[in-house]
């Protein structure tokens, strides 16, 4: 059908619900009836110069106003946008962490290198995640990109939340506890931390919308395993950082055991989670779900004997140069046993459709 046909019909439509409901809201049950007709579906790539069909009213998320008349050609790009409380909160995620790195390396003076880029990247990245999937769904790009789309929206918010909750902790004890810097700098660091903070609780939100819930059809990343698969990732890889700088795994054989729990786990798990956001889940030679069983069972075996001997042979002389450290990475041990019990328990029973 032609474009002028379309309009026609389009406005034939529209008479039948203009009479009661002139101002269509994206709540309005008749916005819906007249999306179902697909109508507004075509108008979402043009909007029209008019004579007596005008668009009186038009905001970013689609409240529109019309009055009837004829078409005639296209001019710009259209694009509606429905509400959402999702949306409202991915924007605000997107605003508090291009604050937070900002401000901090505007005015900051941070030195290159180390904490301050860690954290710099934790918010830059965070950042970046948020807009490309605000984009996708602004555009309705969704089956277009690589990714499985009902897993990609929620692994980002997730390790947002987790990076963004590290800079969060981790830049205050580096840039602000007992740091003699001139007040103008230490201003701005108190304000990235502030809107650090804020797109932590953000994200987390972000995270507990778009989860899955009791009953539902969702992705495996949108479960409680598949959340608990990023935060064991994510525990790892501090565990990581802390026993790199500096090395305090190569003294002793069981030390090197633990490492290598670390890492084998790490690697699985990661691999898991890449394997649900690029919908690669089918190639594997055994079923999915027998995989992540098998799987989630040696994982906590190899944790239990981390969250052993780690102590054990750590603790045996004094250390007191890298105590903390060595403290923190058992902690994080027994930690990451504890996640990898409940992904276990939450395996066994929960039942899941991957998309």
């Amino acid at each position: 059908m032609s474009e002028a046909g379309d309009a026609a019909q389009f406005n034939n439509t529209f008479q039948e619900l203009k009479t009661s409901t002139p101002l269509l809201t994206p709540h309005s049950d008749r916005e819906k009836a007249l999306r179902s007709l697909g109508y507004i579906k075509k108008l979402r790539g043009y909007f029209y110069n008019t004579t007596s069909f005008k668009l009186h009213h038009l905001t970013l998320f689609g409240l529109l106003r019309v009055t009837s008349g004829g078409l005639q050609h296209p001019i710009m790009p259209l694009v509606l946008l429905p509400t959402s409380q999702l949306l409202w909160v991915r924007v605000f995620a997107l605003i508090f962490t291009c604050i937070a790195f900002s401000v901090a390396t505007h005015g900051g003076e941070l030195y290159h290198g180390g904490m301050s880029d860690w954290c710099i990247f934790c918010w830059a990245f965070s950042f970046t995640c948020t807009l490309l999937v605000i984009l996708v769904e602004l555009f309705a790009l969704q089956s277009r990109v690589f990714v499985s789309w009902s897993n990609f929206p929620i692994t980002v918010a997730c390790y947002a939340a987790l990076l963004c909750l590290s800079a969060s902790i981790i830049f205050p004890l580096y840039f602000l506890k007992g740091n003699n810097t001139r007040s103008n700098a230490r201003d701005y660091r108190i304000v990235s931390t502030v809107f650090s903070c804020l797109a932590t609780v953000t994200y987390m939100g972000e995270v507990s919308l778009t989860k899955a819930r009791p009953g539902e059809v969702a992705g495996y990343m949108a479960t409680a395993p598949g959340l608990l698969k990023v935060c064991q990732t994510f525990v790892a890889c501090v565990i990581f950082i802390l026993v790199s700088n500096p090395v305090s795994y190569d003294y002793h054989a069981g030390l090197k055991w633990c490492m290598a729990v670390y890492c084998i786990c790490f690697i699985l798990s990661m691999a898991v989670v890449v394997m649900c956001v690029g919908e690669c889940t089918g190639y594997l030679p055994i079923s999915f779900s027998k995989f992540l069983s098998i799987y989630g069972l040696l994982a906590v075996l190899m944790y239990l004997s981390a969250t052993i001997v780690w102590p054990v042979f750590q603790f045996d002389k004094d250390r007191s140069y890298n105590r903390s450290n060595l403290i923190t990475v058992s902690v994080l041990t027994a930690g990451n046993f504890l996640l990898y019990v409940a992904d276990l328990v939450y395996s066994a029973r929960l039942v899941f459709v991957s998309s």
